[in-house]
C-alpha cells in the first residue's frame, strides 16, 4: 500500500516540484494551499506524513500544527515542516508546536527524499512495537493509542511529548543526557538545543506533576518509578 503524504505550501511551484518528485518515487501526494485546506484535507486522508510550511495565508503553518496534534486519528502522522526560516527560534517554535523534524530550504529533491523515507522508517518502527503499556504509580502510557492515563483520567500529549515521556519510562531510574534524548527522538541533522528539550520536560512535568521526572544537574533527565502504587490491573481501555 503506497503511504500517503499531505504537502501543504501556498507556493504552487514548490509544490509541483515536490509532488512530482514524491509521486515519482511511488508516493501517493495530496496536496493544500493552507493550513485550514490542510486540516480538512488530513482528517479525510489520514496521512501518514504532512509537510507544511510555515509562512501560509488563512492559517500558518505553526497554527495548522497545533490544530492537527488535536485531532485523535492522526496521532501517529508525521509532521515535518519545510520551510526557508532557519533561525533557531523558528525550529524551537515548530517542535513546541508538535512537528517531528523541521526542514530548511532550499533542498534538494533526493535529499528531501532521503529524509522523508527516513521519518517514515522511523515512525514504521515505532508502530510495529508490541504496545504494551507502560505504568508507574499513577501514570499509564497506552502506547497503543497514545493516551496518558493520570489518576483514570486520559490527557492528550502532543507526540513528542509522548515519546519523550515514554522513553523516561521504559527505564526508570536511567539518566538519559541530551545528546541521547536527542539522538533517540530527534533526525540526526536536525537543529535542536537544550532549551526545545527543557520545554517538552517543562509540559509534560505541568500535567502530571513534579515528582517523576527529576533532573540530573549538568547531565539530562530521568524518570523515578513509583512503587506505591500499580493501577495497570484496573485500567480498562476506553
Amino acid at each position: 500500500m503506497k503511504e500517503k503524504i499531505l504537502l501543504v505550501d501556498d507556493e504552487q511551484d514548490i509544490l509541483e516540484l515536490i509532488n512530482y518528485n514524491l509521486t515519482n518515487e511511488g508516493f501517493n501526494v495530496f496536496c493544500a494551499n493552507d493550513g485550514i485546506e490542510a486540516i480538512k484535507l488530513a482528517k479525510e486522508i489520514i496521512p501518514d506524513l504532512i509537510i507544511l510550511d510555515v509562512m501560509m495565508p488563512v492559517m500558518d503553518g505553526m497554527e495548522a500544527c497545533i490544530e492537527l496534534r488535536k485531532i485523535e486519528s492522526l496521532s501517529k502522522t508525521v509532521i515535518t515542516f519545510l520551510s526557508a526560516r532557519s533561525e533557531d527560534y523558528s525550529h524551537i517554535a515548530g517542535f513546541e508546536a508538535g512537528a517531528d523534524d523541521y526542514i530548511t530550504k532550499p533542498i534538494k529533491p533526493r535529499v528531501l527524499i532521503s529524509k522523508i523515507k527516513a521519518l517514515l522508517r522511523r515512525n514504521g518502527a515505532k508502530l510495529n512495537d508490541k504496545h504494551e503499556n507502560i505504568a508507574s504509580g499513577r501514570i499509564i502510557l497506552d502506547r497503543e493509542r497514545f493516551v496518558l492515563i493520570l489518576d483514570g483520567t486520559p490527557i492528550d500529549l502532543p507526540k513528542k511529548e509522548f515519546e519523550l515521556l515514554e522513553l523516561l519510562m521504559m527505564k526508570p531510574g536511567r539518566v538519559y543526557t541530551r545528546d541521547t534524548i536527542l539522538n533517540e527522538l530527534w533526525a540526526e541533522d536536525v537543529i535542536v538545543n537544550d532549551r526545545t528539550i527543557d520545554v517538552h520536560i517543562r509540559k509534560i512535568r505541568a500535567k502530571i506533576g513534579d515528582d517523576y521526572i527529576k533532573t540530573v544537574k549538568g547531565v539530562g533527565y530521568k524518570f523515578e518509578e513509583d512503587l506505591q502504587l500499580n493501577p495497570s490491573n484496573n485500567y480498562v481501555s476506553p
